[in-house]
């Protein structure tokens, strides 16, 4: 599982979290639990997306976006990376001309 802070690199969220399962039961079950558990704590995912097909699901928490992915699809997508990667430094439009 890797946890990934978003904060002044997107305005969607907060958070990231990334996780995979060995099969697309396991997906499957892991994005089931995770929505149970926040029934139980009478909380509610915004969206669930991805549930047919169990390569990858992603549960929209609101501040917290939540990616279980099916091990291979983890690695082709490679979001760690993309994420992880520090956001460049914006320049104000005079210092561009």
């Amino acid at each position: 599982m890797v946890d990934i802070d978003l904060v002044g690199k997107t305005s969607f969220a907060d958070r990231m979290v990334i996780c995979s399962g060995q099969s697309h039961r396991q997906v499957l079950a892991l994005a089931d639990r995770m929505i149970d558990v926040l029934k139980e704590a009478g909380q509610k995912a915004m969206g669930v997306e991805g549930r047919d097909s169990a390569e990858w699901v992603l549960v929209d928490l609101g501040d917290v976006i939540v990616h279980i992915f099916h091990a291979e699809t983890r690695d082709l997508y490679n979001l760690e990376k993309m994420w992880s990667m520090p956001m460049p430094q914006s320049q104000p439009m005079e210092a561009r001309a």
